[in-house]
């Protein structure tokens, strides 16, 4: 099952980012040198419990004028009402319920989205809690009273938020069709390529970036084979602001990439991969999906016997930390390959779903280590002791070992290449936990 998506909505200043990162804890502050591990915090896995489910800051821009502040709460708890399954909507104590509060509070109640209202900076419940009964009049709940900066109330938070979990923990396990996420940039022809696929113009397509009204699940039948597509093409509305349209199309892509099975990374050939590329791909990869790169608008570049090298070349160069990705050049304009999409669909989810013997990958490790001597370190010597895969969906893998410090990131990498030597795993991620073991 995928990841529950919880949203933070509420106004300037009254504490998003606190609390954000405060659930979050350290891991969100791990800068990465994958693109897409984001610098400015759009989202993150938060784990409690026995619940993982990925937390997203639709916090934006915080212009002055009241006006602009309401418009723009409306734009968040839209994106919120669209892409999460269970809303935090965040109120402050201080500032006490303002107009904007109740307006916003009106849209989350006719989503029927599950919300839960939170009042923040209460840091002493005695002085404060008679003001935190004011917000009963947003009815849209019981108010929930919390100091995100002191981290009081969390428990009860999280409680609450997870609780709302149990009914959706049912909702996708019964449905075994694939599912493919079409992500990237905005005008490089998500919409057209699933519109060429179906036949017909199911969804909205014209030549203004983020004109589809909403991400939208396609059924598509081949060969008897049901199939779901989600694009995640645009926003409901075309922003003015540069980085909050980035931003929105960010959340777009993560909530997307979370309910999908394979993601296909589109991009615009007469354009050419740019970093954002490597940002959309890399919210893909570091969630372990399987992943196929879709060159589009291919009959609109001029070619030589060279041409598809050199581009499969620069591909290769912006998304290094992606070397397994499977690239294919198409056109939605004229259907050229996009039938071949379905033949690397599936064989990626084949991939995906994987299981090596553990003996047979202890003959693997034991090779690769008799080729290369582990690396050691003022005299001690990492050793290898054994592997096993624990799961599928990425394909995961532990290795016990006498040392994980010694365990480098390259040695791991290079194990890894010599498993994809030997089965190849093609457009999947692959994922290795180190354990350490002591010695006998």
């Amino acid at each position: 099952m995928s990841k529950p998506i919880v949203a933070i909505v509420g106004r300037p200043n009254v504490g998003k980012s606190t609390l954000f990162n405060a659930l979050a804890g350290e891991k969100i502050s791990i800068v990465k040198d994958t693109p897409g591990v984001t610098r400015d915090r759009i989202y993150a896995d938060v784990t409690w419990l026995n619940y993982t489910f990925t937390m997203i800051d639709t916090g934006g821009i915080e212009p002055d004028s009241k006006d602009i502040i309401l418009s723009q709460m409306r734009e968040q708890a839209e994106i919120a009402m669209e892409t999460a399954d269970v809303i935090i909507f965040m109120t402050d104590v201080r500032q006490g319920l303002v107009d904007a509060d109740s307006k916003v509070a009106d849209m989350l109640r006719r989503s029927r989205k599950p919300v839960v209202l939170v009042v923040n900076k209460v840091d002493s419940f005695e002085k404060y809690m008679p003001d935190v009964y004011e917000f009963y009049n947003l009815g849209i709940g019981d108010p929930m009273p919390i100091s995100a900066g002191s981290r009081l109330g969390m428990g009860e938070l999280l409680e609450k938020v997870t609780d709302y979990f149990k009914d959706m923990d049912n909702l996708d396990d019964d449905d075994e069709r694939p599912r493919i996420a079409i992500v990237g940039k905005p005008n490089v022809g998500k919409s057209s390529i699933i519109n060429k696929l179906l036949g017909k113009n199911r969804v909205i397509v014209s030549d203004i970036a983020g004109t589809t009204r909403d991400a939208v699940d396609t059924e598509i039948v081949r060969d008897g084979k049901e199939y779901i597509f989600i694009d995640t093409a645009g926003l409901r509305r075309k922003s003015k602001i540069k980085e909050e349209l980035e931003r929105y199309s960010i959340i777009r892509t993560v909530t997307a990439v979370e309910r999908a099975d394979v993601v296909v990374i589109v991009i615009d050939a007469v354009e050419g991969v740019t970093e954002q590329d490597a940002k959309i791909a890399g919210i893909a990869h570091d969630r372990g999906k399987g992943i196929l790169i879709a060159v589009n608008k291919w009959d609109a570049v001029e070619k030589n016997d060279k041409t598809i090298y050199e581009y499969t070349d620069r591909i290769r160069q912006v998304l290094s930390f992606m070397p397994y990705a499977e690239i294919m050049f198409i056109s939605a304009v004229t259907g050229q390959r996009l039938n071949k999409m379905f033949d690397w669909i599936d064989t990626i989810i084949q991939n995906q779903n994987m299981r090596v013997a553990t003996g047979v990958l202890n003959e693997i490790m034991t090779e690769a280590v008799a080729l290369q001597q582990p690396p050691s370190d003022k005299g001690k010597r990492l050793k290898l002791f054994y592997m096993t895969q624990v799961a599928v969906k990425p394909p995961t893998f532990v290795i016990f070992v006498n040392s994980k410090e010694l365990m480098h990131f390259s040695y791991t990498r290079y194990i890894e290449n010599k498993v994809r030597e030997a089965f190849g795993f093609r457009g999947t991620a692959l994922k290795f936990i180190i354990r350490e073991r002591k010695e006998n």
